[in-house]
């Protein structure tokens, strides 16, 4: 798994979307047990936090040292440095496994392989992902232009699997329904900008051309969206999930 996001751990932890509660509710829906989860990849253990309300243990993982460091402690989460692909989790120990906003960047092949290992046979995969927001028909187009013309060359090329809603994502089980979701914040512009500052792509460009893009582009979007003003963010959240049997 490539690790874009350890350098700016404390900032991904602060300026990302948090997921509804709704999300953890339905993932714990699909299961009559809820003994143990898995949220794999789990950056700084956002989704962990809301299985922990609702199954009696969570293990959490992520190549990322610096990211599980951000995570919060919680007597019901325990937390690991490992690669989702090849755990030294039990064969056949849980009952749900998660990978939000991630998926894209693992070895599928070996992932899903790893799932049917440690997944209960009655258990189920959920896979969350999302990709540009909308705020509003101003807003949305310079965030467009920003996204495909100013940055778009910079995203690494798992990228593309957000771009068409996981839609070309292979998912080798059998698919049961789940609700419709979304995210939701009330930012500021100022705390947009920050937010966009934790894309990859971003940082990427900031490495390669010792510019941050965002300086330029943050004096056009001032002029649509004051600074200090807060308006709604919204983030369509594509899922699929499947059942081992």
């Amino acid at each position: 798994m490539k690790d874009l996001f350890s350098a700016h751990a404390a900032a991904y932890a602060v300026y990302r979307p948090t997921y509804p509660v709704a999300l953890g509710k339905a993932i714990a829906k699909l299961q009559r047990y809820k003994g143990v989860a898995w949220d794999c990849a789990t950056g700084n253990g956002q989704l962990a936090m809301q299985l922990a309300e609702h199954f009696t243990l969570v293990c959490a993982s992520d190549t990322s040292a610096a990211q599980l460091r951000q995570a919060p402690a919680n007597n019901s989460i325990h937390y690991s440095v490992q690669p989702a692909e090849h755990t030294d989790y039990p064969d056949h120990y849980f009952d749900v496994v998660t990978v939000a906003q991630a998926i894209h960047w693992l070895d599928l092949e070996a992932f899903y392989n790893e799932v049917r290992r440690v997944a209960k046979p009655e258990g189920h995969l959920v896979v969350i992902g999302y990709g540009l927001c909308n705020i509003n028909k101003a807003v949305d187009a310079w965030l467009h232009e920003f996204y495909y013309n100013t940055i778009h060359a910079y995203w690494e090329p798992e990228r593309k699997m957000l771009d068409d809603g996981y839609a070309s994502l292979p998912f080798p089980f059998r698919e049961v329904s789940f609700p419709s979701l979304q995210m939701k914040m009330e930012w500021t512009a100022t705390q947009f900008i920050h937010y966009l500052n934790t894309w990859s792509a971003v940082q990427k460009c900031m490495a390669e051309t010792k510019v941050n893009p965002l300086d330029d582009a943050s004096e056009k979007l001032w002029k649509i969206w004051p600074a200090a003003e807060k308006r709604i963010v919204r983030w369509p959240l594509f899922i699929k999930a499947g059942a081992m049997r």
